[in-house]
C-alpha cells in the first residue's frame, strides 16, 4: 500500500523475513563482503550518537511494478553493533532513487525517540490506562493523551530557555570601586556632594 501511493519507508523485519528471489534476509545480509559494512550514527542518544556498522543493497526493480524508469529503490539493511557483532537488526527499505545508506540508517533510528515518546506518554498521560469498549472511545483518549504528552513536552523545551532568559537579565550593580590606573590600582567612590562623580583617593 505504501509503494503504491510512493511513500518510502524503512520497517524492521525478522531474521527469517524472506527476500524475493534471494531467500531469507540474515542469509543474503551474511554474504556481504566486509567493505560492505558501512559505520554511520542513527541518532543521538542519551550518551550522545548512536554509531553502528550497516550494510546495505538494493534490490532489483519489479518491472511490471515500477516501469522503465522507476522513483524508488527497494533494499535490505542491517544494522551491526560494534561490540557485539554477532547482534544484527534487519530491515527492507523502500527510498527514492537517490537516497544514500547514511539516510536509511538515520530514518531506521527514528523509532527509538518514536518509542521514547510512547513510553513517556504511558507514564505522563496515561496513554494505556484505558478502559473503553468501541473504536471512538479509545480514539479520544488517546488524542487527548498525545495533546496532554506534546503540551508537556512544549512546556519542557520552552522552560529551560525562559529560565535561562531570566537568570540573564543584567542586574544593576554599583560599579566595583576597584580601578586600575596606570600600573597601580585605586579606589573610587560616588561622593553625594559631587553629583555621584567619582572622586579619586
Amino acid at each position: 500500500m505504501l509503494e503504491e501511493a510512493s511513500i518510502g519507508y524503512v520497517l524492521a523485519v525478522p531474521k527469517s523475513q524472506p527476500v524475493p528471489a534471494l531467500g531469507r534476509i540474515d542469509l543474503v545480509i551474511a554474504q556481504a563482503p566486509d567493505e560492505a559494512w558501512e559505520r554511520h550514527s542513527c541518532g543521538d542518544g542519551a550518551k550522545g550518537p548512536r554509531v553502528y556498522d550497516w550494510a546495505a543493497a538494493k534490490l532489483p526493480a519489479v518491472h511490471d511494478f515500477d516501469g522503465d524508469q522507476p522513483t524508488h529503490d527497494r533494499w535490505v539493511l542491517a544494522r551491526r553493533s560494534l561490540t557485539r557483532p554477532k547482534e544484527i537488526a534487519y530491515y527492507l527499505a523502500y527510498a527514492p532513487v537517490g537516497t544514500e545508506v547514511a539516510e536509511l540508517a538515520r530514518i531506521a533510528g527514528s523509532r527509538w525517540a518514536i518509542e521514547e515518546c510512547f513510553q513517556a506518554a504511558k507514564n505522563e498521560c496515561g496513554l494505556d490506562q484505558y478502559e473503553v469498549r468501541r473504536y471512538p472511545g479509545c480514539y479520544r483518549h488517546i488524542a487527548l493523551a498525545m495533546l496532554a504528552h506534546a503540551f508537556l513536552a512544549a512546556m519542557s523545551a520552552t522552560a529551560p530557555t525562559a529560565r535561562g532568559v531570566a537568570e540573564t537579565v543584567p542586574v544593576t550593580l554599583h560599579p566595583s570601586p576597584w580601578q586600575k590606573s596606570g600600573g597601580s590600582w585605586q579606589f573610587t567612590v560616588a561622593h553625594r556632594h559631587t553629583g555621584g562623580k567619582p572622586i579619586t583617593h
